[in-house]
Formats: structure tokens, C-alpha cells, sequence
């Protein structure tokens, strides 16, 4: 899996660092997520899907390899 974050609709709620904080991080100078991991082990799909439903914005999303 691959995961992208469209940085234009990033609001900062930083749900997704809550989520999957092994994949997810905030830049707080930019007031955006930061992707750490852009193609995350499997074990941590659950985790991601996760970061990725409860997105406020709907900026984040899983792409399959």
C-alpha cells in the first residue's frame, strides 16, 4: 500500500498522528500532516485505514501497489 496526503485540503487536526502515529506526524510550522512511512508495513493497514476514515478534511488515502 502506498499513502498520500493531499496537502492542499490538510486542515491540521492531526487525527491522523492519533491514529497512526508510526505513519503520521505534524509539521507544526507548516500547520500540515507529514507523511513519515509512504508505503507502511501491512501490519499497520488497520491503523492507517483508521487515519484515513476519520480524516476531518478527507486528505488522506491509501493507494494499493
Amino acid at each position: 500500500m502506498k499513502v498520500t496526503a493531499d496537502l492542499d485540503l490538510c486542515q491540521g487536526h492531526q487525527m491522523c498522528q492519533g491514529e497512526a502515529p508510526d505513519v503520521f506526524a505534524f509539521d507544526d510550522d507548516a500547520d500540515q500532516v507529514v507523511v513519515l512511512q509512504e508505503h507502511p508495513d501491512e501490519s499497520l493497514r488497520p491503523q492507517v485505514k483508521a487515519a484515513v476514515k476519520y480524516c476531518p478534511a478527507m486528505a488522506l488515502a491509501i493507494e494499493e501497489d
